[in-house]
């Protein structure tokens, strides 16, 4: 095909997105989300025999939100011509301004948490319905693959091992202010793992096929992608990553029941945010109704918690149900490979590779290609969610 992308015609279009890609490169909400006071207010809270509302700290904000937020609004997006094209670059501008909003009102309770919904939704009576169908099963077959035995640098090596199937280089850090066991910053190609954290071999196989498998994968695939927005996400990319992420645990062979429940743990530690639930409202619903270890219900609780209500975690069990549902029915994965990308934009990303303005996938995620799925219990659950 014509390398149609380097003639004129599409020239505001590329000067736009370089314009997005510039203003875009400070706002990595993961940088402001976490707190850096965890390890100090996950002692007081037990210390009080989990009656205490944490006081978690945040990193200070690096850019002025009000200029961003007219920058952005400020594109001529008239001059690009094509209409599906023109369209996802006028959602993905309030996606970022909604972001903006998020990392601006973090810390500042409500605020925060309204402005989460506005990005990131709620779960729906149909998503608290998987998630209460999910825990009906049973999960305690003792498995020594599930004892928590390696530490942050024993991961790390762990890490650098599986990653030698894929061809490229990132860099891995260990950070004491860490809500997951482990993360990727897109805009660095960093991973991240947590300090103090001890790995079960089952986690750590969860992890990478999550984290490399495809977090890092739609990076690296993002950066050679003619338009910067492949890299710096689509709207709603979230369920959409993270459903591809849990699909490769499905596919690797290491997604478990328990695996899932924490998923569906989630969707109710978010729904009990829009029941106006605390801090220790949330952690006794999960510690001492559903019965979940202390360690884990905190861990939970913090996630949805953090920066006043973040609801984004209700997006992986909606994710995994809908890539699940486009993989049996024979869809193509290696399109939602492409960069940071949402299902919904399908239409117009095999639009943009028909006009030569995006590029299939360089790197595919190795678990897709050989399905070692051998739990049917699992393909009963995923393909009975709703």
């Amino acid at each position: 095909m014509a390398q149609i992308r380097t003639t004129e015609e599409f020239q505001d279009l590329f000067d736009i997105d370089a314009n997005l890609n510039r203003l875009v490169k400070n706002i990595e909400l993961l940088n402001y989300i976490n707190p850096l006071n965890i390890a100090a207010e996950k002692k007081k809270f037990f210390s009080a025999k989990y009656n205490y509302e944490p006081e978690f700290k945040y990193p200070k904000m690096r850019f002025n939100a009000y200029k961003l937020h007219r920058l952005f609004f400020s594109q001529r997006l008239e001059r690009i011509e094509d209409e599906d094209i023109r369209q996802l670059y006028e959602d993905i501008i309030y996606e970022y301004s909604g972001l903006i909003e998020c990392v601006e009102t973090i810390g500042h309770g409500r605020k925060f948490y309204f402005n989460s919904l506005k990005s990131f939704g709620s779960p729906t009576e149909k998503d608290i319905g998987n998630a209460m169908f999910i825990l009906r099963f049973d999960d305690s077959e003792f498995d020594e693959e599930m004892l928590p035995m390696y530490n942050a640098n024993e991961a790390k090596e762990y890490f650098a091992e599986f990653s030698k199937r894929y061809d490229f280089k990132y860099n891995i850090r260990i950070s004491n202010n860490l809500s997951a066991a482990a993360m990727v910053l897109n805009n660095t190609q960093t991973l991240v793992l947590r300090k103090g954290h001890k790995y079960s071999l089952n986690q750590l196989k969860v992890l990478t096929n999550h984290e490399i498998g495809v977090h890092m994968v739609t990076t690296f695939n993002g950066l050679v992608q003619p338009l910067k927005i492949f890299s710096n996400g689509f709207p709603n990319n979230v369920e959409t990553q993270e459903g591809l992420a849990v699909y490769s645990e499905f596919m690797s062979g290491c997604l478990t029941i328990e695996r899932l429940k924490e998923l569906a743990f989630r969707v109710i530690a978010v729904n009990s945010l829009n029941k106006g639930y605390n801090f220790s409202d949330t952690f006794h619903l999960l510690h001492n109704q559903h019965k979940l270890n202390r360690d884990k219900a905190f861990a939970i609780t913090l996630r949805v918690h953090r920066g006043g209500g973040f609801t984004k975690d209700h997006l992986y069990l909606k994710g995994i149900r809908n890539i699940y549902k486009y993989a049996k029915e024979g869809n193509d994965l290696g399109i939602l490979l492409t960069g940071k990308v949402s299902q919904e934009y399908t239409p117009t990303m095999e639009k943009l590779i028909e006009f030569g303005l995006a590029i299939n996938p360089k790197f595919i995620t190795d678990s897709y290609l050989v399905n070692d799925n051998t739990n049917p219990n699992l393909d009963f659950i995923l393909s009975s969610l709703k």
